[in-house]
């Protein structure tokens, strides 16, 4: 008989990236020695640019002496990929689970996340597939809709995916997205006929195209307001 199993989804609205970093670092702590489940964190970022354990801070195009004025930040990660872009209306996901619970390795993880981003683009009409040979995240013909960066430890995971609803696309002007010259960005409001619901619902849709790709039967949903107070009282 198959053990059902569980998925701790928190819900944390917009959250500044180096407070979502330090949770994540955590977690993966808490996840290695088991004091939690398997856990999906569900956010916006401000506007921030990331920079993968590559550092190929050269696609940024736009001095960082000017980042202020635009409105965004930079961080450096130890997640996989190269540059991108993080900002209000786009869906992110970071899941906090243990690969070796689920059976799968990195690539089939990394491609379970794609797949993720995929049938939610197909729920809205949009066909949406992997990239080429190089190029990460999810593609609409020659346009990128959702970008894939993770970071695995010991076989937890973290970091995720980050998938564009409707952001500000000029931001991706000012960096080679993901490291990939001559092609565009796109969002899911650019692709679609359909009259989209509030983010919210389809940030939901995306949580649950995760859970059924990942095999999760029970989702357990934890609000922001708890989890900031749960880890306050433990710092």
């Amino acid at each position: 008989m198959r053990v059902l199993r569980s998925l701790e989804v928190w819900k944390l609205g917009v959250v500044n990236y180096l407070d979502a970093l330090k949770l994540q670092e955590k977690l993966v702590l808490d996840r290695k020695s088991h004091r939690i489940c398997d856990t999906l964190l569900s956010l916006q970022h401000p506007p921030t640019y990331t920079v993968g354990k590559r550092q190929t801070v050269h696609n940024l195009l736009i001095p960082q002496s000017e980042l202020e004025q635009i409105g965004a930040e930079l961080h450096y990660t130890q997640r996989g990929g190269d540059i991108t872009f993080h900002g209000p209306h786009q869906a992110i996901l970071y899941p906090i689970i243990s690969l070796r619970d689920t059976g799968l390795g990195a690539r089939r993880f990394v491609e379970k996340i794609e797949l993720t981003m995929i049938e939610l683009a197909g729920l809205y009409g949009v066909k949406a597939c992997p990239g080429q040979s190089g190029e990460t995240g999810v593609w609409v013909g020659e346009r990128k809709i959702g970008a894939v960066g993770v970071r695995i430890s010991n076989g937890i995971t973290s970091h995720g995916m980050a998938f564009n609803i409707d952001p500000d696309l000029t931001y991706f002007r000012h960096i080679v997205p993901c490291g990939i010259a001559d092609k565009e960005v796109t969002s899911l409001r650019r692709e679609t006929d359909c009259d989209l619901p509030t983010e919210e619902i389809i940030q939901e849709q995306l949580i649950s195209c995760f859970a059924r790709i990942f095999g999760y039967d029970d989702l357990i949903w934890k609000e922001d307001a708890s989890i900031f107070s749960d880890k306050n009282e433990t710092e």
